[in-house]
């Protein structure tokens, strides 16, 4: 086998190999012999039929066969011979000519392909010792208990029907059948039978529950509605429409006294006890924030001071991940592109994508630095994760990740990514800054209210934070 390198620029390496008819030939005769002592033809014994016979049958397959494997041989060699980290597959080029490719099957010529390469870049780990972040803190108000109580306790409010000539006041809960329409036509969406709408919610639109109070049972009602500017739903979003409502019951809502009966409908004894759920609930939270928002500071520092050349392939496959992740929240919440802004947001994403490669790979080479790994315990446990996801599925998501050994990197990379982050929050110079939950949860990149309209939708903000907020897969390279 001659292999010789044609190229080496940049990330890209291609390389010529040639390997002789002869040696085809031998690889080719050892798997003749190999096949005489297993198949089976008729009129033959076991074991011996002719090889000239079994070249006529199987030949040009076994050669195909041969073929493959010397590639693969070829491949290997290079990689270990040059020492080199690939980033994608290898990508073998054989010669275009049939008569030529005709001619190696018949073990008439030599076999001749190119193999192009994209290899990792060389990652230089910096030093982040004492890096200086700031990470936002909050703590659970005995409010915010206070409002979570109260929400569970109307959830469980009990209502007792009012009589057929008494009115729906705020606070009583109708029951519903409803038809929307804009100019005639009924709107996806727009109908719903036996609803409960409790009045004075918000559950609706603004204006929608406001109009049905003072109903009866048993009446209808024309309800009159214009869709806010900045509906989810953008081509409702600004229209004015219409709802045919039938109200077919009317209840007043009773008392519901938050003690210890109640909290035992919970599972727990006291209601001390369910405040205590609560705050745990809460904090979980809270803390969650706060580390999100750290570790998103701390990828913004560390994607400051690293910049190296990326693999295309890499990027591409990066940004074809989040290219589709928000082609499919725009289609969930009915949003379309304007004149112009696709190619403007796919050029934004392209630098999210990456970003995220990049800290990837970052992340990597620093967790292979500090040697991290993921126990099995560890796997196991992100599987039994993803399968209560699934509810109802959980064997079916058991036995995918059995059979797809790949799809386990999918799993290792976040591990591997928040073990190094971990890492790198503790060797940082991390000063803690109490905020309000308001503030923590505030979106850095939110756009002004007035800049949400039907004419200019919202872009997918929250696929665009969260793709900022983690590295891509590559982490998974650090095992």
């Amino acid at each position: 086998m001659q292999v010789t390198q044609t190229l080496a620029e940049g990330l890209k390496r291609q390389f010529k190999v040639v390997i002789p008819a002869a040696d085809l030939g031998q690889r080719f005769d050892s798997e003749i012999d190999q096949l005489r002592g297993k198949v089976n033809l008729n009129g033959f014994r076991p074991g011996k039929v002719p090889a000239a016979h079994l070249r006529r049958l199987y030949g040009k397959s076994v050669m195909a066969d041969v073929i493959q494997s010397s590639v693969n041989d070829a491949n290997k060699k290079i990689v270990d011979d040059h020492e080199l980290r690939l980033a994608a597959e290898p990508q073998v080029t054989f010669p275009e000519d049939q008569a030529v490719i005709e001619k190696v099957l018949n073990g008439e010529a030599d076999l001749d392909f190119a193999v192009d390469l994209e290899i990792l870049p060389e990652v230089e780990i910096k030093d982040h010792t004492g890096l200086a972040l700031t990470r936002e803190t909050a703590k659970v108000e005995e409010s915010e208990i206070d409002s979570a109580i109260e929400r569970m306790a109307a959830a469980r409010r009990p209502f007792t029907p009012r009589g057929d000539q008494e009115t729906a006041a705020a606070g009583d809960r109708v029951t519903i059948d409803f038809v929307g329409t804009m100019q005639g036509e009924a709107f996806p969406g727009g109908s719903g039978t036996d609803v409960n709408l409790v009045l004075g919610s918000g559950q609706f639109i603004p204006g929608f529950e406001d109009q049905l109070v003072g109903a009866r049972k048993g009446e209808q009602r024309q309800v009159n509605v214009r869709f806010p500017d900045t509906y989810q739903a953008v081509d409702l979003a600004g229209k004015e429409a219409v709802f045919a409502v039938t109200v077919k019951a009317v209840a007043a809502p009773g008392e519901l006294a938050i003690d210890d009966e109640f909290a035992k409908s919970f599972g727990l004894d006291t209601v001390e006890k369910l405040r205590d759920a609560l705050r745990a609930s809460l904090q979980q939270e809270l803390d969650e924030q706060a580390r999100l928002k750290v570790k998103r500071r701390l990828l913004d520092a560390l994607d400051a001071v690293y910049d190296f050349d990326l693999p295309p392939s890499m990027l591409e496959q990066e940004f074809s991940v989040v290219w589709q992740q928000i082609m499919t929240d725009m289609q969930r919440s009915g949003q379309s592109f304007g004149p112009g802004e696709e190619e403007e947001t796919r050029a934004e994403y392209r630098k999210i994508a990456a970003r995220r490669v990049r800290l990837g790979l970052v992340l990597a080479a620093i967790g292979e630095k500090i040697s991290v790994k993921i126990t099995d315990k560890e796997i196991t446990d992100a599987i039994v994760e993803r399968a209560r996801q699934f509810p109802g599925q959980e064997k079916q998501v058991f036995e995918y990740y059995r059979k797809n050994p790949e799809a386990i990197a999918d799993l290792r990379a976040p591990l591997i990514e928040e073990k190094v982050v971990d890492y790198l929050l503790g060797i940082a110079n991390v000063a803690e800054t109490p905020v309000s939950r308001e503030v923590l949860f505030a979106d850095p990149d939110a756009e002004p209210a007035e800049a949400a309209t039907p004419e200019k939708p919202k872009k997918a903000k929250a696929t665009k934070k969260a793709a900022e907020t983690s590295a891509g897969t590559e982490a998974g390279a650090a095992e």
